[in-house]
């Protein structure tokens, strides 16, 4: 909706140029609305009518996100005071893992995130691992998005994926080494904290 939008602004005005993340904002999407009405026609009550959906939905998914910022806090206050965890991230773990009672270690759960390193035996790679493809992949990416934010920050993370780059890593092995971290991060953080839900029965895994 917003590319859509953005393009009938293009072609009633190329100067009204708003980058896609700026329309997350209300205040944009207000100044916009006086904008379309200095034009008439086919184009601009359809950018008009998208721009009134977008704002609608962007309330909407505030609202919503407002809602599962205070669940989380609940249910795993500990993993939004992860850097790079934020609450929406926090809840894909929290509903990705179904239950942390279930994994008798971290080393399960870091197979079931499919962070856990897998030997390489072939050639003159004996000794190294690789990348799992196998476990739960939203879980993962979860994992990868908390990693990535990370190395980006000045802080532990940062520092280990470097360490791990000066003893001789690879950026994909320095990476796979944090997810695996983080996975072990995560369980503990669950064990000490989640709580279950009342009413609610876990998901399948």
């Amino acid at each position: 909706m917003i590319n859509r939008f953005r393009w009938h602004l293009h072609e009633l005005d190329p100067s009204l140029d708003p980058s896609k993340a700026s329309l997350d904002r209300a205040k944009t999407r207000a100044a916009l609305a006086d904008q379309l009405t200095r034009f008439d026609g086919l184009v601009a009550e359809l950018a008009r009518d998208i721009l009134a959906d977008i704002d609608r939905l962007s309330q909407a998914i505030n609202a919503l996100e407002t809602r599962i910022s205070h669940r989380v806090e609940e249910q795993a206050e500990g993993l939004i005071g992860l850097p790079g965890c934020g609450a929406l991230t926090a809840a894909k773990i929290i509903g990705e893992t179904a239950g942390v009672d279930r994994f008798r270690s971290e080393a399960c759960y870091a197979r079931h995130s499919g962070v856990a390193p897998i030997p390489v035996w072939s050639g003159n790679t004996a000794g190294r691992v690789r990348m799992s493809r196998s476990g739960n992949r939203q879980l993962n990416a979860a994992l990868h998005r908390i990693a990535v934010t990370q190395i980006r920050l000045d802080g532990d993370g940062r520092r280990y994926y470097r360490k791990r780059l000066l003893a001789g890593d690879s950026s994909t092995e320095a990476l796979r080494c944090l997810k695996r971290r983080l996975a072990r991060v995560v369980y503990q953080t669950l064990k000490a904290q989640v709580q279950p839900a009342a009413g609610l029965q876990p998901a399948a895994a």
